[in-house]
């Protein structure tokens, strides 16, 4: 079992700063990509409605390999900076001149090398924070 604990979400004002943070443990052998996930206010409305999977309805905000290479969503290009340390099992998430836009639940992701019987590389969700900026 691997658990994946997301923090430092918040209410912020537009143009200000938050530093999301999530630390995965568990049975981890190795971590391969992590990243963070967005899914907007509406978005988690309609998700009531469809027999879509979850994490299909959430926006790729940046994920960063085990190499460190990074890859963002145009939108955050330039304001969210992505990084991760290793020895900690965790990733972090950056965020400048946020906007209102910028407004969702964020979500963590790690593929994770873990044993369930056998060791296999699994896609992992940590339940996600909130973060609320106000014009």
């Amino acid at each position: 079992q691997v658990q994946l604990v997301e923090s430092g979400g918040g209410l912020v004002q537009a143009g200000g700063s938050l530093r999301l943070s999530c630390a995965a443990s568990g049975n981890i052998l190795r971590i391969h990509d992590m990243g963070w996930y967005r899914q907007a206010p509406e978005k988690q409305r309609e998700l009531v409605a469809t027999s879509q999977a979850p994490e299909k309805q959430r926006e790729l905000v940046a994920t960063i390999t085990s190499g460190s290479s990074t890859n963002y969503e145009d939108s955050v290009k330039g304001r969210f900076t992505i990084s991760r340390d290793n020895a900690k099992n965790t990733v972090y998430l950056q965020m400048n001149s946020l906007k209102p836009e910028d407004t969702a639940v964020y979500y963590c992701y790690a593929k994770v090398v873990s044993y369930s019987g056998w060791w296999s590389p699994r896609d992992n969700w940590g339940k996600g924070t909130l973060v609320t900026v106000s014009s």
